[in-house]
């Protein structure tokens, strides 16, 4: 059997009072797309933090790639693409450079850094944009920028966090289809927390967290026969009883 790349086991975080997550367990194979879907405030992010090793879990075990953060983080990182929901670009640098600097952190540099620069904006459609300044792209296009920043070390495992905020409709059904082909090409594991329904609706399998519980996980289509429902949407609604958002864009 092969091992996941992400394996959670009774994951469990608190901030005072505030339990935001409560025992969280799930597994992300080799080359699977899982979406984590929730309503804001469900610990997506919190999830995200601990995955990304941001944060240490108050209970609970959080292995990648068959190890923990304690004694294999360098290992780990370099294995792992992130997207947080937070903008962090330099907006005084240009995009290339805002991409060597990331791409310096994993050791790559010269020749293989500026090819793998290339390729990640080629397959991101976005190498029009790559000598700009980063303080004159729009909202959308600084995070697709974040998104090629993320893969530029061809991570085992890509952990995205709202990563469509700011795009248009056009753009995010882009970027689910450019992240599919991540996949498929490079055999890139991912998870996509978001509280947008559509954007998971081609995923692998989808967990369903609310108020700090996973509380389904199944392929979308188990998860609308679960629901007894036509669609992923009115799925969402019946088990969590929350009404899907609508995307913002900037």
């Amino acid at each position: 059997m092969t091992e996941p790349v992400l394996a959670l086991t009774d994951v469990r975080k608190s901030y005072g009072s505030n339990e935001a997550l409560k025992g969280v367990s799930l597994d992300i194979a080799p080359g699977e797309i899982v979406g984590l879907l929730g309503p804001n405030g469900a610990g997506k992010s919190t999830l995200f933090q601990i995955c990304s090793g941001l944060f240490s879990p108050d209970g609970g075990e959080v292995r990648l790639f068959g190890m923990g953060y304690k004694d294999n983080a360098s290992e780990i990182l370099k294995q792992l693409g992130v997207v947080f929901q937070s903008r962090s670009l330099d907006l005084d640098m240009s995009v290339r450079a805002n991409l060597k600097f990331h791409g310096n952190l994993f050791g790559l540099s010269g020749k293989l850094l500026n090819q793998r620069i290339d390729t990640a904006a080629a397959f991101f459609a976005v190498t029009e944009l790559i000598d700009k300044p980063v303080r004159t792209l729009s909202g959308g296009n600084q995070r697709r920028i974040e998104i090629v920043r993320a893969t530029l070390n061809m991570p085992a495992l890509l952990l995205m966090d709202e990563p469509s905020v700011g795009l248009d409709p056009t753009t995010r059904k882009l970027l689910g289809q450019h992240i599919r082909g991540l996949r498929d090409t490079h055999q890139t594991s991912i998870l996509w927390a978001t509280h947008l329904v559509e954007e998971v609706e081609h995923a692998d399998r989808i967990a369903l967290i609310v108020a700090g519980k996973i509380i389904r996980v199944g392929t979308p289509a188990e998860i609308i026969a679960a629901a007894g429902t036509e669609t992923l949407a009115d799925a969402y609604i019946a088990l969590t009883g929350v009404k899907p958002m609508a995307a913002v864009v900037e």
